[in-house]
């Protein structure tokens, strides 16, 4: 008889206790009662009353069947505490075979009352008499039952709502049957078996509904009191659930210890007299009387006793949002994720809902609300609500009656599918893998899907998410997709067209390994991949244009000149920007390593075989002569090498210690090249030169411009011009108002003057010699 409280009402047996026999359910059909309620001035039917007040006018009267033959005298008796019987004024009966009777009771609750209990008890003579000496003789007990049969009322209202939902469930609906299940039991507080739907669809209902005996939980007004009982010792309990905090009722007793009902009235039992618990299931003004025990008419007589709400302040339930907002307005079946008081779900307490939302204007409007436990929230009626009145994001206060008191609920953002505008927010769409961007700016919750519009004009959906921050992330296959400007297509609940936004597909992006600076230069270098696509790169007030392209070492080096010195000083990072041709900019940071040897040409000396041309410029190197120069810089330490290049560095050589370098002194050495021997016949232009000293180059510094000069043989000239034979006369350019022909192959030619030009520096000029005489 332990766990007795658990099939009396049908619901769960306590943690705390071990699971024994179980007796007869509630089940019997008793008698009902009719139950309105007056607070000032308003009157409610006994289903939307949580409480009771003192003042508050009862009227309350046994519906019986217009044959019934026994005859009961109802009683209603208020309680003020386990230890203070109540006056004998607190009693009031009607006896309801007569007239007078029919009309039931009409009271007032007293100040200083906590609770009432209703008695439909036989008629025998002298009932009533004995029905007050009971309940003042032990009102602990009568207390106690008022406390567990409201509860047990509370239990039994959230478990048929629960159960009813769960067999309105059409099998052939799987889909359904998997989520909706969850939403019930966490409106309700009903512990799921999730392994039920795991099961076969018409297995599931079966397999949700036969153990009732682990169904219910907390109510959701006790968490302090479920925390405090669970683990509890029963003794202990049950000291805790007779005080005042425990004796409100607000907390289910088959979370932590069962109290049983059935014994604490059987100690009344006398020769003339036993009772009888009956649960209520109130619907709208009207009790409904379930019985576990068939009612007897004989000695001794069955009382049947039902309990009221508790008169106290009332309790306003703590709702609040399940997940976080905004939500759309606009959405279908708008639902707001309401939890954290099953009885809003399971009773009419909570009513006259509505969500009152804020207008642009600063005016407000009331929409509907009804509480739905399978949609695991409050649904609003949007019918009729012009969403161009109100801000794109609008504050929504849920807010209602709780029996006679009014109060508001939790708060809630909704979106408005108009007034945004979606741009990007991150990440770039790259062809021939999946990839991501963000876009930020509109209204997430109200996306119904999304599409991309290929620049081939083929359209296919894409999935994507919305983040807490309402930014979406869409996944873009672009696998086989080619670069171009596509369009995302944005379906937005409420709006007949989809909104769009221009995306553009690019190749893979630039990859940035080092950007480095040097004190002093007007150059920088940059390290990567696909550095080809670099339009330019800024650093602070620094820009930097992309100039000569090498690939070394597996990736790509990219110098930068800038027409001011770099000011940064050695160790010093700065952030950068690089932006591509294709508009993308990449963040990176530039490093500023140590200041680079400047040195710098002080002496050149060029030495030829004898020739008929001389050369008017001295910065020009004929291609057969050797160059002979000096270098002066702050320090050398006699290992340093020298490369010299021509303009687009394909052509490179490296002048060696030993071989083509000697060091005079720290600070001054001497080189020597031989363009022919090192670059062969055909490398002509501006030569440059850097100096590696411990492997870090100089600045690249221009150091001559190479000239292939013709091998002219013979010259006569006189007033009129020159006449030259030789070879390679196709490198002469023009002679005064002479074009030597692209591609000349001739040996012999006259010119009108002994100033040529030669092809390989047009503005560089040589003077024609006689061939001397024999």
């Amino acid at each position: 008889m332990k766990c007795l409280i658990a099939a009396l009402f049908a619901l769960v047996c306590a943690v705390a206790a071990p699971a024994t026999a179980q007796t007869a359910p509630f089940d019997l059909t008793g008698p009902s009662l009719r139950i309105q309620v007056t607070h000032a001035g308003q009157t409610l039917p006994i289903s939307r009353v949580p409480n009771l007040s003192a003042g508050d006018r009862l009227s309350i009267k046994a519906e019986l069947p217009a044959d019934q033959s026994a005859h009961y005298l109802l009683v209603a008796a208020f309680l003020r505490g386990a230890t203070n019987p109540p006056p004998k004024d607190w009693f009031f009966q009607a006896e309801t075979w007569t007239k007078k009777g029919r009309d039931g009771l009409s009271i007032t609750v007293p100040a200083g009352a906590r609770q009432i209990i209703l008695f439909l008890a036989p008629q025998t003579g002298g009932d009533f008499k004995t029905l007050v000496d009971a309940v003042r003789g032990r009102p602990g007990a009568f207390v106690r039952a008022a406390q567990d049969l409201n509860q047990a009322a509370l239990d039994r209202a959230r478990l048929d709502s629960f159960l009813g939902a769960i067999h309105r469930f059409d099998p052939g609906d799987p889909a359904r049957f998997e989520a909706v299940p969850p939403l019930l039991a966490r409106s309700l507080a009903i512990k799921l078996n999730t392994d039920c739907l795991q099961r076969q669809v018409d297995l599931q209902a079966a397999c949700l509904t036969q153990n009732r005996d682990s169904l219910v939980l907390s109510d959701g007004h006790s968490a302090t009191i479920t925390e405090a009982l669970a683990g509890t010792p029963a003794d202990l309990a049950m000291q805790i659930a007779a005080t005042p905090q425990g004796g409100l009722g607000y907390y289910s007793p088959y979370i932590a210890v069962v109290r049983d009902v059935v014994r604490i009235l059987g100690a009344f039992q006398t020769a003339q007299y036993q009772y009888i618990p009956a649960l209520g299931l109130i619907r709208d003004d009207l009790i409904g009387l379930l019985l576990n025990a068939a009612p007897s008419f004989h000695s001794p007589y069955s009382v049947l006793v039902t309990a009221l709400p508790m008169v106290d302040a009332p309790q306003i339930p703590p709702l609040r949002a399940a997940r976080p907002d905004p939500l759309c307005i606009a959405a279908p079946g708008l639902t707001l994720p309401v939890e954290g008081a099953p009885l809003v779900y399971a009773t009419p307490f909570a009513h006259n809902m509505a969500l009152r939302l804020k207008r642009r204007d600063g005016t407000t409007i009331d929409l509907p609300a009804r509480a739905d436990a399978e949609a695991g929230g409050y649904r609003i009626d949007t019918a009729g609500l012009d969403l161009a009145t109100l801000p794109p994001t609008a504050q929504g206060v849920l807010h209602g009656r709780w029996g006679f008191t009014a109060f508001d609920g939790p708060a809630f953002r909704l979106q408005t599918p108009t007034g945004w505008s979606w741009s990007p927010g991150g990440g770039s769409a790259v062809v021939g893998r999946v990839d991501a961007v963000t876009l930020a700016g509109g209204a997430a919750t109200c996306v119904e899907g999304v599409s991309l519009r290929h620049p081939s004009g083929r359209i296919e959906p894409v999935t994507w998410s919305a983040n807490a921050a309402g930014d979406l992330t869409i996944k873009l296959p672009l696998e086989k997709a080619r670069p171009g400007t596509a369009t995302l297509l944005i379906a937005t609940t409420g709006q007949a067209t989809p909104a769009t936004l221009p995306l553009t597909l690019f190749n893979e992006a630039s990859a940035i390994d080092a950007l480095t600076l040097r004190p002093g230069d007007m150059e920088g270098e940059l390290t990567g991949a696909r550095l080809d696509a670099v339009a330019r790169v800024t650093v602070g007030d620094l820009a930097f244009t992309p100039g000569a392209l090498t690939r070394r070492d597996g990736r790509d080096h990219l110098i930068l000149a800038t027409p001011a010195p770099v000011s940064l000083t050695q160790g010093q990072t700065a952030p950068a920007k690089v932006t591509l041709k294709d508009g993308r900019v990449l963040a990176t940071t530039a490093t500023i390593a140590a200041p680079r040897l400047r040195p710098e040409v002080i002496a050149r000396t060029v030495a030829r075989p004898p020739s008929l041309l001389t050369l008017a410029d001295e910065t020009a190197l004929p291609h057969d002569a050797t160059l002979t120069f000096s270098l002066r810089a702050d320090h050398f330490d006699g290992r340093e090498t020298i490369e010299v290049a021509n303009a687009d560095g394909t052509a490179v050589t490296t002048l060696v210690p030993g071989t083509d370098i000697m060091l005079q002194n720290a600070r001054t050495l001497v080189a020597t090249l031989a363009p022919a021997r090192v670059f062969g016949p055909s490398i002509y232009g501006p030569l440059r030169y850097r100096v590696i000293q411990a492997g870090t180059p100089s600045p690249w510094q221009p150091l001559a411009t190479l000239v292939r000069l013709p091998d002219i043989t013979r010259a006569a000239c006189s007033p009129d011009g020159c006449a030259i034979t030789g070879a390679r006369l196709f490198l002469i350019h023009s002679a005064g108002a002479l074009t030597v022909p692209e591609g000349f192959t001739g040996t012999s030619l006259s010119v009108p003057t002994p100033l040529l030009h030669l092809s390989d520096a047009p503005a560089i000029s040589a003077t024609l010699h006689q061939t001397p005489a024999q």
